[in-house]
């Protein structure tokens, strides 16, 4: 496997892009004949040889005008992928079990346009794209998040069998790309405030004062705060039961990893902690996160909702 890995290496010359904007030249630009291609020159052997059988000068005609096309085509190939630029463009977050996009712009600065583009990872749907002429076009590159973290963007083969499908051309990329992770998201009930130090918004479900009804209980909650008569009339499949208040102090939600603990694992932790991350940003919630090595304060918006999705997608395993 090493020896094989070498050898495409120095065939292929397979290296980082960087993430800046190259462009294709000769060098790194293949071009094999394709099925159809073996096909169409086994046709014209078959055809010499009885032209010459039978001293044919049609049909040596024939032959070495269809030779002349198909080599005109490979030709076309060959020059559909050469000089065209490439950037490296940028990737939204999300969540595993999605789908993250990597976007690049295929920039053509020639007078003829470029049709007929194929982009695809190895054992990922491939992408069909085309340049018009003096244009650019962008194109996003799916790749399926499978897990939380960094998902560095694998190898990129961009291919044509532009005009007549006899020969393939192709040329790998490998831009210097990756996308954040987060884990995925389990939605729950969020645990129950508590009063801010410092002053804090209010909250309507997260007051002492006024009794403001029921919840089902999470992993967080103590169990001096089951309210067991009410969960006493409740189904068996139903689980136990908490009492709510409204009004009265203000008060702010802490995420702490201490209150998963009834999780199997740490990757599940990490998703209890995701949902009620999400579910607090979207109810317009002041919330902190604290995991261990590190401790968000309270707060709120889009970035503080980023910055602790990104504490929880950056989690040593």
């Amino acid at each position: 496997m090493g020896v094989i890995s070498s050898l495409k290496q120095r065939l292929f010359r397979w290296q980082s892009d960087g993430t800046t904007r190259f462009r294709l030249n000769q060098r790194r630009i293949f071009i094999v004949p394709t099925r159809g291609g073996l096909l169409f020159a086994t046709a014209l052997l078959v055809m010499l040889i009885g032209a010459i059988n039978y001293n044919l000068a049609l049909g040596h005609a024939l032959v070495f005008l269809l030779a002349g096309l198909g080599m005109t085509g490979m030709v076309h190939s060959f020059r559909n992928l050469h000089g065209l630029l490439v950037t490296p463009g940028r990737s939204e977050a999300v969540f595993a079990g999605e789908t993250a996009h990597f976007t690049l712009t295929l920039d053509n600065d020639r007078k003829q346009p470029r049709p007929a583009l194929e982009l695809g990872i190895a054992g990922e749907k491939s992408v069909a794209a085309a340049v018009d002429r003096l244009a650019s076009s962008k194109i996003n590159i799916p790749l399926l998040a499978r897990r939380r973290g960094w998902l560095e963007l694998p190898r990129i083969r961009l291919s044509t069998v532009y005009p007549l499908g006899l020969f393939v051309a192709w040329s790998y990329l490998q831009p210097a790309m990756r996308c954040l992770v987060y884990p995925q998201p389990l939605f729950s009930s969020l645990p129950p405030p508590r009063p801010t130090a410092q002053g804090g918004a209010r909250s309507g479900e997260g007051g002492e004062e006024d009794f403001a009804g029921f919840r089902e209980r999470q992993p967080a909650d103590s169990p001096r705060h089951v309210a067991w008569k009410a969960s006493a009339r409740q189904n068996d499949e139903q689980g136990l039961l908490v009492k709510q208040f409204a009004g009265g102090a203000e008060t702010e939600l802490h995420f702490d990893w201490a209150a998963t603990a009834g999780m199997a694992s740490s990757e599940e932790r990490l998703s209890l902690l995701t949902g009620w991350v999400i579910s607090a940003a979207n109810e317009g919630r002041r919330y902190g996160l604290e995991i261990p090595g590190q401790n968000i304060p309270p707060g709120s918006g889009e970035a503080h909702r980023r910055h602790c999705l990104e504490a929880l997608a950056l989690f040593p395993a």
